[in-house]
């Protein structure tokens, strides 16, 4: 856009050149001078003559006006182009440039002038054009220049990529440069130091300017908001503004501009709803609207604009579903949405954009299928990658898209076969189809002898087969990566010396079986910039290695390798990146000294090595030595070679001796594990006073002891605490609550005697609390502090001395138990730091916890993993029915106080729980039915309390073992032996029965029961002994429950009718309610309804006319009165 302009407007003014040069000259002829000021104008110039294309082309013998940059009417310089000239000085106020007075356009664009800008710029009076931009000139642009009235174009544009100092108005400020500059159609000011505010310069503009069409101020320093005034310009049809801090909205007025063509706000800090309106304006060609992160918005879901060309959201807050209505931008060549918060499934109609040479849909969350794009047969990349998409690609026909330069969808769930068409694509250079679920083999690609193809990335799918001999045809291939995959076979390296470009290879984790070369072929390897061969079944180091002068990045972990590290592997200068993790080496070869500089990453971890640590390279970033067999003391002046060290991991070793105090110079570490070794001695007071940089520290599983300093800074960034399984002694810091970031704090298994830490309840980011097995005492919980855990997940207290109740309202504050998450979308997201930015290296926390008994190492914490452990303390009172709402908890226990009262049927809500113990206590009552309906739950543990009556029935409480309600004299039912006994009642007797032993009755129930009893018997006695009170009694008593156990399903014999059928059948005398329900198929039935019924295991049909017997239910004989045992059912 910018170059159209310069040319149109060149050619306007060299065309009103020829009608008013008349003007300047007499007779139609110009000054002599002009070609002794054009040769005393090269002959003041300090260019390199070996490199300018123009001004060595300056021949005396030849007429000036022909000379290469000249532009001449009637022998008058009209035009002079110095522009590319690598001119590096030669212009001040004297040059004879100001002497050309004719000039209309002058460019001195890109040149490498390292001065002032001159201020002789007045004598040019007729300038038209004037290109000054990344010409090196610096400082203050001279006032001078605002009385080129007649300027039309003004382009001062200052690039720091292209000059040591930049441009700057101060004074003159902008409203004095472009105040007399009435006639002023291009400005261009990019990179000048405007510094102005909205209000500022948007009235400088619109006062002065109303010719203005196009307008560029990038990168100047602007701040907001920007302001409406601007629209009082109505020719503007390029406005740029990128780069600048307007902090602000953007204008609806923009989209009052008749002519606007172009418009450039990214980068600008702007945020709020981006007016609709805008995208109507039916001149608008380009938009530019990315790195805006705050910026909202949709695309509208109408018919509009169809002049728009190119789109660019790109990094900023457009949310929603591509509408349908997308396809109406006919025209468009350029879409670019990477990175918004654009969702739903990308429309059909994307097919219509015919015109697109560009798609970026990347990083959205987009879902679905890819839709069909056989139609945009100009695209050139296509690049889909890091969202949710599915299925296959086989909507698409490939081989139409023959433009296709670019394929990019990784990241994404997309399935089935990889279609072979796009290895054949004629202009296809790079294929990135990595984490994805493609399946198949590639055996059956062929004739794909491509060399334009560069970059093949198809990691992390489920792909078969043996290796592809194919892509050894692919000569121009420069990066291929296959691992993660389920390649199989044997493959042999010597195979890729046929890839003569190979610079990246990596093979790892795959079911291949890599042999190496022969040691006399390796000077013929390729030279590799990295090389990735984990998990290949290697038994030795490959000998071509030596050779590799350009290896940035080698990983060989998780092979066979024996022996020792050969010491040539050393010798490798430019090796930045070295893993040999997950090997059985033992050593090294000599003594690894003159370590590499450029080595900043080195693991070594889960191998054998053994005796005195002594390898640190001096520019190690990350060092992991962890799990081998290092002994010895750590070397006391281990702090002066971590100079640059962000990782240091000596975990799960036999280091012996105290930790040196040098460790702490080390103050570029951020991570620091020397948890589970055999140190020793005081815990170092300084590395809590060095805590402002540190984020990770691990010193657990050790036998360090004395007290943690409370030293901690305000400034401190931990994010990570574990100091579990030592001999600390005291208190917990109280400084500690200046490390607001923290995350996991595991205090657990030392010797702390405190109480509850409140202080450190103002770290609302705290997930992780362990403080098992201390000496903490006294009350849990903080009535007096405000803060809250919102983000507490795991809670561990067990095994110490806290007493008194669990507060319900303490609990509920924990949101993330309270607030179930979408388990599919957090399952993979751990606690981890990520200390590289570029880098998938991180540090992955873990935890113990008490499961099934047995202390679990939690080796990756899963965010969605919830904990709650207050056992073996001396807790006493009721569960909170608060538990209940806990919904995304998984783990509870509770075992081990002295809780009573019954076991809240709430804890029935909780889903995901998977283990609840609430074993060792004094809860009484029965088993919530709730609990029976607990799908997930895989441990339960409700042994030794008071708990009576029926174990419920449900899907899987009764897959539990018996010893999970064992010590529990009163319950009975599966899965225990002892069965649940029936009672029945005859009319006479109307005691309720008892299920729990007399031993453990509460003396309460015992009174009332008796008084009970007393009541009874001074009613029922009388009616016993008097015939006539008796006979008004039953039949009192059959009226009643005629009228009400029918409505139940129950038939009732009054007395009367039971004495008949007493003197009709001697044989039964039993003393029950029963029912001989007789018919004419009586003797049809089945001998499992056989035997007496009664009204506790019987009912009416639906129909009230047939008996229905519960096979399930026993009729057993009341027990005589004088019986002092009861059972309930």
């Amino acid at each position: 856009m910018r170059n159209l302009i310069f040319s149109c407007i060149f050619f306007i003014f060299n065309s009103s050149i020829l009608l008013s040069i008349g003007n300047l000259v007499v007779s139609g002829r110009c000054p002599e001078d002009q070609r002794s000021l054009l040769l005393e104008l090269r002959n003041n110039l300090t260019y390199k003559s070996d490199l300018s294309v123009k001004l060595v082309q300056w021949n005396e013998s030849v007429d000036y006006c022909i000379w290469k940059g000249v532009t001449c009417v009637d022998g008058c310089v009209t035009g002079l182009d110095l522009s590319d000239g690598l001119i590096s000085g030669g212009i001040d106020n004297s040059s004879s440039l100001f002497s050309l007075r004719f000039l209309r356009i002058l460019n001195l664009a890109f040149n490498r002038f390292n001065s002032t800008m001159p201020s002789g710029f007045e004598r040019l009076s007729n300038l038209s054009v004037l290109n000054m931009s990344n010409s090196g000139f610096g400082g203050q642009i001279p006032i001078e220049i605002s009385s080129l009235t007649g300027l039309v174009m003004l382009d001062l544009t200052s690039s720091s990529l292209f000059q040591a100092s930049t441009l700057k108005l101060e004074n003159p400020n902008l409203t004095t440069l472009v105040h007399n500059l009435s006639n002023l159609r291009v400005l261009y000011l990019d990179g000048v130091d405007l510094s102005a505010a909205g209000s500022e310069w948007c009235k400088a503009l619109s006062s002065s300017l109303h010719n203005l069409r196009a307008l560029s101020l990038s990168g100047c320093s602007l701040s907001g908001p920007l302001d409406s005034s601007l629209a009082k310009l109505p020719n503007l049809s390029e406005i740029r503004l990128d780069s600048n801090n307007f902090s602000s909205p953007v204008p609806k007025e923009f989209a009052d501009f008749p002519n606007l063509t172009s418009l450039h706000l990214s980068n600008s800090r702007l945020f709020g709803e981006f007016p609709r309106r805008i995208f109507q304006v039916s001149t608008l060609q380009t938009l530019d609207l990315s790195l805006n992160m705050l910026l909202q918005g949709s695309l509208p879901d109408s018919q509009f604009n169809g002049s728009l060309q190119v789109l660019l959201l790109r990094n900023t807050n457009f949310s929603g579903e591509l509408p349908n209505s997308i396809g109406y931008y006919k025209n468009l060549t350029r879409l670019d949405l990477t990175s918004c918060n654009f969702g739903g499934s990308i429309p059909n109609s994307i097919e219509k954009l015919t015109q697109l040479t560009y798609m970026d849909l990347s990083s959205n969350r987009f879902v679905g299928p890819i839709p069909s794009l056989s139609l945009l047969k100009n695209l050139t990349v296509l690049i889909l990658a890091h969202n949710r998409l599915n299925g296959s690609m086989l909507s698409t026909k490939w081989e139409e898209l023959s433009n296709l330069v670019n394929l990019d969808l990784r990241n994404n769930s997309l399935d089935g076969n990889v279609p072979l068409s796009i290895f054949h694509l004629p202009a296809i250079q790079k294929i990135q189809l990595c984490n994805n679920q493609f399946t198949g083999s590639l055996n059956e690609l062929s004739n794909v002898s491509s060399f334009l193809l560069d970059t093949l990335t198809l990691e992390s799918n489920w792909l078969e087969g043996p290796f592809p001999s194919s892509f050894f045809e692919l000569r121009g291939l420069k990066i291929l990566s296959l691992s993660f995959n389920n390649f199989t076979g044997k493959l042999n390296l010597d195979m890729f010396k046929q890839l003569k470009n190979i610079t990246r290879l990596e093979l790892s984790s795959n079911s291949l079986s890599v042999e190496t070369e022969s040691t006399n072929s390796s000077s013929t390897f390729p030279q590799m910039t990295t090389l990735k061969l984990a998990s290949c079944k290697l038994k030795k180091f490959p000998d071509f290695l030596k050779t590799q002068s350009l290896l940035n990045s080698l990983d060989l972990s998780d092979n066979e390798l024996q022996g020792k590290v050969p010491l040539w592997i050393w010798g490798l200068r430019t090796v930045s990146q070295l893993n040999l993790s997950c090997n059985s080496l033992a050593g090294f070869e000599g003594s690894p000294n003159d370590l590499s500089s450029r080595l900043y990453l080195l693991d070594l971890h889960s191998n054998v090595f053994e005796g005195p640590l002594s390898v640190f390279p001096p520019s190690a970033s990350y060092l992991d030595f962890s799990n081998n067999s290092f002994s010895s003391v750590i070397p006391p002046a281990v702090g002066n070679y971590l100079a640059s060290t962000v990782f240091l991991s000596l975990s799960r070793n036999s280091f012996e001796g105290s930790i040196p105090e040098s460790i702490c110079n080390a103050t570029s570490l951020q991570v620091l594990d020397l948890s589970s070794n055999n140190l020793r001695g005081m815990f170092p007071q300084c590395l809590t006073q060095r805590t402002d940089n540190l984020v990770v520290l691990n010193l657990r599983g050790n036998a360090l002891n004395g007290s943690v300093p409370n030293t901690f800074p305000v400034t401190c960034s931990l994010r990570t605490l574990d100091l579990s399984g030592n001999n600390i002694e005291g208190k917990v810091p109280k400084t500690l609550s200046h490390c607001r970031q923290l995350e996991v704090l595991d205090l657990g298994n030392n010797q702390i005697r405190d109480v509850f830490p409140c202080p450190l309840k103002n770290i609302s980011t705290l997930r992780v609390l362990v403080l098992r097995s201390n000496k903490f005492h006294g009350r849990f919980g903080c009535h007096e502090i405000n803060g809250t855990w919102k983000s507490l997940q795991i809670v561990d207290i067990s095994r110490n001395n806290f007493n008194g109740s669990i507060s319900g309202k303490c609990i509920l504050k924990w949101k993330a138990m309270v607030n179930e998450e979408d388990y599919s979308k957090s399952r993979a997201i751990h606690l981890r730091f990520s200390f590289f930015k570029f880098s998938s290296v991180n540090y992955q926390d873990t935890v113990t916890i008490t499961s099934k008994g047995l202390d679990v190492e939690l080796q990756k914490i899963l965010t969605v993993y919830t904990s709650i452990d207050f056992s073996c303390n001396s807790f006493d009172g009721q569960i909170p029915i608060e538990v209940g709402q806990l919904r995304a908890l998984y783990v509870l226990n509770l075992s081990h106080n002295s809780l009573s009262g019954e076991i809240p049927s709430s804890i029935g809500n909780l889903s995901q729980l998977g283990s609840l113990d609430l074993s060792s206590n004094r809860l009484s009552g029965t088993i919530p039915s709730q609990l029976a309906k607990l799908s997930f739950l895989g441990v339960l543990n409700l042994s030794y309390n008071l708990l009576v009556g029926m174990i419920p029935n449900g899907p899987q409480i009764q897959t539990f073992s018996p010893d999970s309600f064992a010590g529990n004299p009163g319950l009975c039912g599966a899965p225990l032996a002892k069965k649940c006994k029936t009672t029945t009642h005859s009319t006479s007797d109307t005691r309720f029965s008892e299920s729990s032993s007399a031993a453990n009755a509460d003396w309460q129930f015992i009174f009332i029961g008796v008084g009970f009893g007393v009541g009874a018997a001074a009613v029922v006695a009388p009616l016993m002994f008097l015939d006539v009170a008796r006979k008004w009694s039953d039949e009192t008593v059959d009226k009643i429950v005629l009228v009400i156990l029918p409505l139940m399903g129950y038939v009732y014999l009054t007395s009367s009718e039971r004495k008949v059928e007493a003197e009709e059948d001697d044989s039964e005398g039993e003393d029950y309610i029963a029912v001989g329900y007789e018919n004419e198929e009586s003797e049809e039935r089945s001998a499992e309804f056989e035997g007496p019924y009664c009204v506790f295991c019987s009912k009416l049909d639906i129909y009230r006319k047939k008996v229905i017997h519960d096979p399930r239910c026993t009729c057993v004989r009341s027990p005589s009165p004088s019986s002092s045992h009861s059972t309930f059912l």
